[in-house]
């Protein structure tokens, strides 16, 4: 069986799992899962506290954290769910319709 990376549209089925057997622990890595978004949130860095209150609440670990301070969006996992938004003290988070 091939790993869930080596999978694409090309593979045939022969080469598939059965459905609903998952061989391998799964990662959101391995998908773009920001297709899925229609609103984007966009950092105010000007109001940005470096709290991290943001963080923990991100169920897509999209938040990126280096030396103690917030980073911006990893925009490639986010899923524009606004719970950032909403738990941010500093209202140094935005939310946008995202032009595609």
């Amino acid at each position: 069986m091939r790993k869930a990376a080596e999978i694409n549209e090309h593979t045939p089925w022969q080469e598939l799992t059965p459905g609903a057997e998952i061989y391998e622990p799964a990662t959101s890595k391995l998908v773009n899962t920001g297709d899925w978004r229609t609103m984007v949130p966009v950092l105010l860095s000007d109001k940005c506290k470096h709290c991290l209150l943001c963080v923990p609440f991100c169920p897509d670990s999209s938040i990126s954290v280096k030396d103690g301070k917030r980073g911006d969006f990893d925009l490639m996992h986010c899923k524009g769910c606004g719970i950032c938004y909403k738990v941010c003290p500093f209202h140094a988070i935005e939310f946008v319709r995202e032009e595609k």
